[in-house]
């Protein structure tokens, strides 16, 4: 039996350690790329069968991957295609066929891209201390053939004895990376790379991919339940449905198909790894989805599958190119789709749905031009009460009671219900609406909201005295002596010296407070900027607060009245700090002490009562 030596021919001495140190990443890429060499060769046979050229296949064809563990071996078998000993030398021993001579000579200075997987197969020997192909081509009249490579440029071909059509893959492995050897270790690989490769692959006697995977399948043929059930399957997750899904596929003018899942969001930025994944012709490629799907979708869970997208020779990179863009905008606009079919059809199940998808699409809103465009059609907004409404709805409903001297249509919001009662209250007393906006991206969007049209102005409802706001008010003269208003001012000044404050003496309409305590809507929102954008670790102590001494209330009243300097001054500070604290702005060692005092006085208070 004749047996063939000779050198693989490439542009340096030794491809190998090149393959290792630069094109791939990961050892277990090479399971990845011999089964899709397999999948490649039985995907070739089937068309030549389908175009009547060959007519005596008919067995299914399949992928099977064995273990020995004892003689340290992975096997690999395809029933596909094959090789004559011409195209085992050819596309084996001439890797400068699939522009490897071009990759040797640029790789080591930059990071080329080649665009085909012809040193596909060379990643076998990132495990392998010897591998070994045995293969037999469909062609009539050909004997099978046995190549053997130690992992240099030496290697050695012979005829071989087997008749069957088809590829195997033998892999020595290295004694280092015997982690391979184990079954967990193996199927891992599999479900991970190969889980929906279009030909069956079997390994420990069962088929472990999902040939025929249902982004592939046409969108009215596939039952809400079966998007849900793939869902589970594919992020192993029971806990929650996914709101809702968006099935993408465009034929021009690139291809690209996949399923992505809406899940519930919390009303957080922090974001999870993307889950988003990237497959080429049903390989997994990667989940870093970086220019290819727009940031504010990394709070998504699905799949992409596009032919289109230019790979680096490993398969671990894309080049960033006109087409993703292309493809962003498009998954960018049908997602907006989407969500207005959504809106439109059933409106109680979107406004149901709302707070959970809510950040998704703010996100969207402050991030893609196209994206709050469109999403002008189904964004909701919802007031104190718990009402949605379309920012144009919500516009219209205050565009004429609303109306400031400065002929501006004020937006009022609040952002914490709890927090500003009192402030919710009185400027609901007032016959005004209120939004709820709590979203941490709600400073971008009102900004952007006010860009776009100058006639509107969103005010927070602590930030300022409404009356002022409003032309038909009107502020009411202090009649206090200035001297007595300096002094109460003075004394404040004293006690707030460790904070921020600037004191405003005034006559409000509401009578209730002794003291009002605003924080500028400006700097509030720069504040907001810098800790969304991590600026500053913290902004509290730093806020900037307006105090205004309401002089219209009976405590003020009774404080400038009071001849007794230690009462003055007792009744002055407790009720500061009453309201201090109740704005969670009292820092902590006066906050223990006001606690002290307080309790102090109702047991004296107690006891005076008792011992009359």
């Amino acid at each position: 039996m004749a047996k063939n030596k000779g050198h693989i021919k490439v542009a340096a001495d030794n491809i190998f350690p090149i393959l290792k140190k630069f094109l791939y990443s990961e050892n277990e890429i090479f399971l990845r790329e011999i089964i899709c060499n397999a999948v490649d060769a039985c995907n070739k046979i089937r068309t030549l069968k389908q175009l009547g050229k060959i007519t005596n296949i008919k067995e299914k064809l399949e992928i099977e991957v064995k273990i020995y563990k004892e003689d340290k071996i992975i096997k690999i078998i395809d029933n596909g295609i094959g090789m004559t000993k011409k195209e085992v030398e050819k596309y084996i021993n001439q890797i400068a066929f699939s522009s490897a001579g071009k990759f040797l000579e640029k790789y080591k200075a930059q990071n080329t891209m080649i665009g085909n997987f012809g040193l596909g197969f060379y990643s076998s020997f990132l495990i392998s201390d010897k591998v070994e192909i045995i293969t037999k081509s469909y062609k009539k009249k050909t004997n099978a053939v046995h190549w053997i490579c130690d992992g240099s440029t030496k290697f050695s071909i012979q005829r071989a004895k087997t008749k069957k059509r088809g590829t195997t893959i033998l892999l020595h492995v290295n004694e280092k990376l015997k982690e391979f050897l184990e079954g967990y270790r193996i199927l891992g690989v599999l479900e991970k790379y190969c889980r929906f490769l279009p030909i069956p692959i079997k390994f420990q006697k069962k088929i472990i991919n999902i040939i025929n995977p249902l982004w592939k399948l046409h969108p009215m043929k596939i039952k809400e339940q079966e998007y849900k059930k793939f869902y589970y399957e594919l992020f192993n997750d029971r806990i929650d449905e996914p709101l809702l899904w968006i099935h993408l596929n465009i034929d021009h003018p690139f291809k690209l198909t996949g399923i992505l899942y809406v899940p519930k969001l919390i009303n957080t930025i922090t974001l999870k790894k993307q889950q988003i994944h990237l497959y080429q012709k049903q390989v997994f490629v990667t989940d870093n989805l970086h220019g290819i799907v727009p940031y504010f979708l990394k709070f998504l869970k699905g799949i992409i599958d596009s032919p289109d997208i230019t790979l680096n020779v490993s398969r671990s990179q894309y080049k960033n190119d006109i087409t993703l863009k292309k493809i962003s905008n498009y998954i960018t606009l049908k997602i907006a789709d989407k969500l207005t079919k959504i809106f439109l059809k059933n409106r109680k199940y979107f406004e149901k749905i709302w707070k959970s998808i809510k950040l998704l699409i703010e996100y969207g809103m402050i991030s893609e031009p196209n994206f709050y465009e469109k999403s002008k059609k189904f964004a909701l907004f919802y007031n104190t009460d718990g009402k949605y409404y379309l920012f144009s709805e919500f516009f219209n409903l205050i565009k004429k009671k609303q109306l400031s001297k400065e002929n501006k249509i004020i937006c009022f919001y609040a952002s914490n219900l709890d927090e500003q009662s009192f402030y919710i209250d009185s400027v609901l007393a007032k016959g005004y609406k209120i939004l709820l906006l709590d979203s941490p991206f709600t400073v971008h969007l009102i900004q952007k909201i006010e860009l776009e049209n100058n006639k509107i102005k969103f005010i927070r409802v602590d930030s300022q005295n409404i009356d002022k706001i409003f032309s038909e008010t009107k502020t009411v003269e202090n009649v206090y002596d200035m001297k007595e208003l300096k002094e109460l001012k003075k004394e404040l000044e004293n006690h707030l010296d460790n904070t921020k404050f600037t004191i405003q003496i005034e006559q409000l309409k509401d009578k209730n407070l002794p003291f009002l305590i605003n924080i500028p809507e400006i700097g509030r929102r720069i504040s907001e900027i810098n800790l969304i954008n991590n600026f500053e670790k913290t902004r509290k102590n730093e806020q900037h607060y307006n105090l205004i001494v309401n002089t219209n209330n009976k405590i003020i009243k009774k404080i400038l009245k009071e001849k007794n300097k230690k009462k003055y001054k007792e009744l002055l500070i407790d009720s500061l700090e009453l309201i201090l604290l109740f704005h969670k702005i009292l820092p902590i060692k006066k906050k223990q002490e006001f606690l002290k005092r307080i309790l102090n006085n109702i047991f004296l208070s107690y006891k005076t009562k008792t011992s009359n």
